[in-house]
């Protein structure tokens, strides 16, 4: 099942939820992914109800944004 983009930046989602509204607005993502980050750092911030990481959509889809990189014109613009 895809998960729509949420309306609302203050939506909380499971994390299969972020990585497909993450991956449907244009940052491919996947949950092992996600997962992989709240173990190592690196991430979105999450917050845990009982055992079940939630991801405040306005902080993943800034931290999504924060990972792009400034626009090219070359591949060797990157050096």
């Amino acid at each position: 099942m895809t998960h729509p983009i949420p309306e609302s930046l203050e939506t909380l989602l499971r994390r299969k939820a972020t990585a497909d509204a993450l991956t449907a607005k244009g940052f491919p993502c996947s949950d092992k992914t996600l997962a992989t980050k709240a173990t190592r750092g690196g991430g979105p911030p999450y917050r845990l109800f009982g055992r079940v990481p939630l991801y405040h959509w306005g902080e993943a889809l800034a931290w999504a944004e924060s990972k792009l990189s400034a626009p090219r014109c070359s591949t060797s613009e990157a050096d």
